[in-house]
């Protein structure tokens, strides 16, 4: 049709998809707070992951999710003992992976 522009939508990897990036760096650690990983410790985890220069990921049981999303987080569903891996896929972001894991076990300060 004349004067229709169609202009291609840019196509974004949904979040929670499993990619072979290989992560600079990870680490394995346990839920040790009661209430588990709810809404305020991964909108906390969140806040941190935000600062990250690349990607900041959460992972339980094969599931992946991006830990800059609040909402992304809490799909994992994580009581008290579960065991996740932080990855983040930039090394310029180790101290985000610290500050996160220091959060994850300190029990959110909770």
């Amino acid at each position: 049709m004349q004067g229709e522009h169609h202009c291609p939508l840019p196509n974004p990897q949904p979040s929670g998809i499993k990619n072979d990036m290989k992560p600079a760096q990870t680490i394995t650690l346990r839920i040790v707070n009661t209430l588990g990983l709810h809404a305020r410790s991964a909108a906390q985890l969140a806040k941190v992951a935000g600062r990250a220069k690349g990607g900041v990921w959460i992972q339980k049981n094969g599931d992946r999710a991006d830990a800059t999303s609040l909402l992304d987080i809490l799909t994992l569903a994580c009581p008290q003992g579960t065991e996740i891996t932080v990855s983040i896929d930039d090394e310029a972001d180790l101290e985000t992976l610290e500050r996160m894991a220091e959060l994850i076990r300190s029990g959110f300060g909770e």
